[in-house]
Order: C-alpha cells, then sequence, then structure tokens
C-alpha cells in the first residue's frame, strides 16, 4: 500500500515533519509513506494560474497514485496555516486529486490541546465541494506538547502515544481497504 504525507507546514522545522517522518520509519513494514513539502507551492491566486507550477504538479501526481494521504497539520490561530490552505486550493481549482480519496488529519502542535480544531477545519475544506475527499471519522490523533514527546533522533518516545498512533494507523489502513474497495466497484442506476 503507498500513502502520501504532506507535510502542512511551509517552515524548515516542524513537528509535523517530525511526526510524518516517525510514522514512515515505524509504519514501513504496513505500508510505503511517501512525504511531500509544500514550501514551493506558491500562494492560492485564481487570477494567476499556477497550476502548472512544478511543486503542485508533483502534489497532484503523488496524490493521483496514493492509495490514501495522511496531512500532518500545524495550528496556526486556531486553524490550519495559509501555506496548507493554499496547497489544498490549487488542489481543487483545475485538477482535484483529492476526490474520492481516503485522507486522515493529524497534527503535532506545542500546545497540549494538539491541533484539535485545525483538524476539524481540515476535514470541512477536505468534505468542500471540487476536494471531496473521504475523510476518516474520528480517531483523532492530537499530539500535544510535540517538544516533550520527540526525542533527539526523531523518535515518539511516550509509548502510551505509540500505541494511540498504532491504533489509529491501523483503523485507517482498514478505511483506506474499504474505501478502495468500494470505490472499484461498478455503480449501479436506481431507475
Amino acid at each position: 500500500m503507498k500513502l502520501v504525507g504532506i507535510v502542512g507546514s511551509n517552515a524548515a522545522f516542524s513537528y509535523n515533519r517530525l511526526l510524518l517522518q516517525f510514522i514512515k520509519r515505524h509504519f514501513a513494514k504496513n505500508f510505503h509513506l511517501e512525504i511531500l513539502e509544500i514550501d514551493q507551492v506558491p500562494m492560492f491566486d485564481a487570477s494567476f494560474d499556477q497550476t502548472d507550477h512544478p511543486a503542485i504538479q508533483l502534489l497532484n501526481k503523488e496524490i493521483l497514485e496514493a492509495d490514501g494521504v495522511i496531512i500532518a497539520t500545524p495550528e496556526h490561530i486556531h486553524t490550519i496555516p495559509p501555506a496548507l490552505k493554499a496547497t489544498v486550493e490549487w488542489l481543487s481549482f483545475k485538477i482535484t486529486p483529492f476526490i474520492h480519496k481516503p485522507v486522515y488529519a493529524i497534527g503535532a502542535s506545542h500546545l497540549e490541546q494538539g491541533t484539535s480544531r485545525a483538524q476539524i477545519h481540515m476535514d470541512q475544506i477536505l468534505e468542500s465541494p471540487r476536494v471531496d475527499a473521504y475523510v476518516f471519522p474520528g480517531n483523532e490523533f492530537l499530539l500535544g506538547r510535540a517538544k516533550e514527546k520527540f526525542d533527539s533522533e526523531g523518535n515518539i518516545t511516550d509509548p502510551k502515544t505509540i500505541a494511540h498512533l498504532e491504533k489509529c494507523m491501523a483503523k485507517f489502513i482498514r478505511y483506506v481497504n474499504l474505501i478502495n474497495h468500494l470505490e472499484n466497484i461498478p455503480e449501479t442506476t436506481i431507475e
């Protein structure tokens, strides 16, 4: 199984990047995770079409080829960062790789509550017209106090956090398999 992990920050250092890198290593036997960056994606401007920008085209290609997507978002002022919002806007403007794609929003934050508000907003954005992703319901993974949860090698140090992540990822893998199975069943017409 191939999954895409999108780092929801354009910052040089991000706990969400560390989280995706940990997932890639920890679950290497369960799936392949391709980690993608958004730091080169231009801000969205519908009057200046940049759909052909290499960063946007790479994201589009990788998402289309993936079985599912994990978006690791920070929380900035109770929502997702502008760079992540711009990325999703480009990927729903003239190209639409998220349509019917299983997507899981997770996140890491300095604050205790993790990225609870940002994840709610991310899910709402992913369900909007022209994005139309299959958002993985429930099973929130909110990594609060991220600075205390990683060691110097980028490993999560708290066993309870790892156990919760393992439970969430196992459910997401089942969800991805279910959605992809349903999407491959021929449509029936109702008369």
